[in-house]
């Protein structure tokens, strides 16, 4: 095919491509795009010629070396420029378009904007992949104007090293935004966000600004002051003066967060006040600072309240230029219109999104691997910004962000697995099927407070819903699909526990993989339970009790791994396939006891304590049984209790107690709330709680220990609501 005989290629037949197509590496997939289908070999040197900042050209010397005269001319350029004026018709009028050309003879990228010659680069860079160029034109630009991440969760914050990897991983994937604001973080929060960050800190962050600047990033840092902030003049210079100490450390950008808190630093009306005093005494002030961006207490549309008028006293009072971050109808919940319209309409602008995914950190004993879908795709023109929450795995976030930056940036041409698939091959291009397999089954959340919860195992769903409906007298050859799906999640997890493709992942995913392999084992002993290979009772009876030790094998998994102290654990396949495998081995012993006359244990479980409540906000969550503790997950979110609420761990059997733990925060002064056990659930005695010193806990006097319960609650017995954190409840038997 000639140069005149150009093939159009619209963004959905580029998935059509053949695998060495070029274009298919660049992410997001561009917006326009056409190819000659013509691939051949980057030259050896390039005679690269830009006046663009170096950081723009950078990414092109790592492929070839950079040599006046040589034949293979690469031009980037900025409109405005003289180099790029013949181009001006060609370069998308967008903030951070760019234009490509690729032939024969050389590159032209040429970007509306620095950032857009940037991006422009990074596509080129993509292309690169395996050394090879395609004969192409690419238009393209972003549908969002901001699009990155927020380290916003509760739990580990990420490393040094971490935060630097991600940054780079911003930049070739064309998100602009990094927020730095983890919940664990003294300095960002209580109890000192007043101070200054020590000196290697203090060069930590410059470092990464440095690095989000090489990547195309505002490096935004953001403050949470909300939980003992005095309004007053004295704080408010006190928070301005960090902002100082921020800004010579090369900050540029600048976020003050709301959320999660209770007491007097939820007024909307100080709050707009102080927030408004930034921005016209220090953003303004400094003419290069990137606009003010707060995230409100009432955050998302369940905990708002028209009455209240909070958010109307946000939209009228507050500066029109300060940006508000909103998560949805709930803390956790996908995005469309109708909600975004709801939101606009209250705070006067475009909705900042914050999306609390893949954040796990009130599921931490998941790992949250799979697709990226369920966001509107008609919400470009009403948000301001799209911005994720990861999980405090920096690598394993990865398959989710590089499928939300597609997202963000061409919603139109967005297709979940597609950009899923194109994930993993980015993240791990040797092995990527082996992940898929595994992620393939670790994409749930489980049950949790949010009540969000996410599709898995959704290749073999049809088969697993024909013996879920059958387990009784399952059909052959679908217990002989399970055992092959079995197989190769097993396969699959040896193999990446032993990769070292990309060690960070392979770290942070182990306990999951030992867990994975497990379960493979585990159902490939119930596939021979139900279809035993030779037909014989003596290969049920092996069969069995390798599943029964392969179930205990899982509890210590469970047990072992992950040892934090809100969710601990390690779970998988929990949604469609581990529930299966349960209910085939427990119909396959039945019949086994029936055909024998035996009694052989049906059990598959090994958390038989539960929770009753009337709190609405902790119905949702998990009670966890590891060892002698049984505890409640805690929330994250400030809980309302009504007069008379409850919450009480039921045990599977009556046994003696050891201990009793709760924190609620400080409220058990106030002798509001009553701790106390039964035996039976009718007749109730109180427990005497002590206070730790120095702390919100509470622990159980001596006299509990020894007394025998059933049952464990707390009860909210006084008047009015009551707001409160609930940062742990267990029981630890004798």
């Amino acid at each position: 095919m000639n140069r005149t005989a150009i093939t159009a290629i619209s963004v959905s037949m580029l998935l059509s491509l053949p695998a060495a197509a070029q274009i298919s590496f660049i992410n997001p997939v561009p917006q326009q795009t056409e190819s000659s289908g013509r691939l051949f070999n980057a030259p050896e040197e390039w005679d690269i010629i830009s006046s663009c900042p170096e950081y723009v050209t950078a990414p092109l010397t790592r492929f070839s070396a950079d040599t006046d005269g040589a034949e293979f001319r690469v031009t980037v350029a900025i409109r405005g420029e003289k180099a790029a004026r013949k181009y001006s018709a060609l370069i998308p009028d967008k903030a951070e378009g760019y234009y490509i050309k690729v032939s024969g003879t050389g590159i032209t990228v040429m970007g509306n904007n620095e950032r857009g010659a940037f991006y422009g680069v990074k596509s080129i860079e993509s292309m690169l992949r395996e050394g090879k160029l395609e004969e192409c034109t690419i238009k393209d630009w972003p549908e969002v104007a901001y699009r990155g991440t927020v380290e916003g969760f509760y739990g580990t914050p990420w490393s040094h090293e971490a935060r630097m990897g991600q940054l780079e991983f911003y930049g070739r994937n064309k998100m602009n935004v990094y927020l730095y604001g983890p919940k664990d973080d003294p300095y960002h929060s209580v109890p000192m966000w007043r101070e200054p960050y020590p000196e290697k800190e203090a060069e930590d962050i410059k470092a990464l600004v440095q690095k989000a600047k090489e990547n195309g990033v505002i490096f935004y840092w953001a403050i949470h002051p909300g939980q003992d902030i005095k309004w007053d003049g004295d704080d408010t210079q006190k928070l301005i003066s960090k902002f100082e100490s921020m800004y010579n450390l090369g900050i540029r950008a600048f976020a003050v967060f709301f959320d999660d808190i209770s007491g007097e630093g939820t007024d909307a009306a100080r709050q707009a006040g102080l927030l408004n005093t930034i921005n016209r005494q220090f953003v303004k002030e400094k003419k290069d600072v990137a606009p003010l961006i707060m995230c409100p207490t009432e955050y998302n549309r369940a905990w708002s309240d028209d009455s209240s008028g909070y958010l109307k006293t946000l939209g009228e009072t507050l500066d029109k230029d300060i940006m508000v971050m909103w998560t949805g109808n709930s803390v956790v919940h996908c995005i469309d219109r109708p909600s975004v319209e709801w939101i606009n309409s209250r705070i006067g602008r475009k909705a900042y999104i914050w999306w609390n995914y893949p954040v796990n950190d009130f599921v931490r004993d998941h790992m949250l691997l799979g697709p990226v879908y369920g966001n509107g795709l008609d919400i470009a023109e009403e948000i301001s910004a799209f911005v994720s929450n990861p999980m405090e795995h920096p690598e394993a976030s990865k398959i989710a962000l590089y499928s939300i930056a597609d997202y963000t940036w061409n919603m139109d041409s967005y297709d979940s697995g597609t950009s899923w698939t194109r994930a993993l091959k980015d993240i791990l291009p040797g092995q990527w099927e082996q992940l898929e397999t595994i992620a393939s089954h670790s994409s749930d959340l489980g049950p949790n407070g949010h009540a969000f919860r996410r599709d898995e195992s959704m290749k073999i769903t049809p088969l697993l819903e024909r013996l879920e409906g059958a387990p009784a007298e399952p059909a052959e050859e679908d217990i002989m699909a399970l055992r092959r799906e079995c197989c190769a999640i097993e396969t699959a997890a040896d193999i990446l526990l032993a990769s070292e493709e990309n060690p960070a992942l392979t770290e942070e995913l182990a306990p999951w993989l030992l867990q994975a392999k497990a379960v493979a084992e585990y159902g490939q002993s119930v596939c021979t339970m139900v279809c035993p290979l030779d037909g014989r009772p003596e290969d049920f009876m092996t069969a069995y009790m390798r599943a029964r030790a392969l179930q205990v094998r899982m509890y210590e998994i469970d047990a072992e791994y992950n040892d934090n102290p809100y969710q601990p654990g390690v779970k998988i396949a929990g949604l469609k396939l581990l529930p299966v495998i349960n209910a085939l081995f427990s119909s396959a012993v039945e019949r086994y006891n029936i055909t024998y006359g035996k009694s052989l244990s049906t059990m598959t479980g090994f958390n038989p304590d539960t929770m009753e409540t009337t709190v609405e906000q902790l119905s949702r969550q998990p009670v966890r049984t590891r060892g002698k503790s049984v505890s409640v997950s805690p929330s994250n979110e400030v809980v309302t209790w009504h007069e008379g609420d409850h919450l009480t761990i039921v045990l599977k059997k009556e046994c003696r107690l050891e201990r009793i733990t709760v924190d609620l925060g400080a409220v058990l002064q106030a002798g509001d709330f009553m701790v106390e056990t039964s035996r039976d659930g009718l007749e109730w005695t109180s427990a005497a709680m002590v206070q730790e010193e120095g702390s919100s806990r509470y622990v159980s006097g001596k006299g509990l220990s020894g007394a025998s319960a059933g049952y464990v609650r707390i009860t909210y017995a006084g008047q009015g609501d009551r707001e409160t954190y609930f940062r742990n409840f267990t029981i630890v038997k004798e």
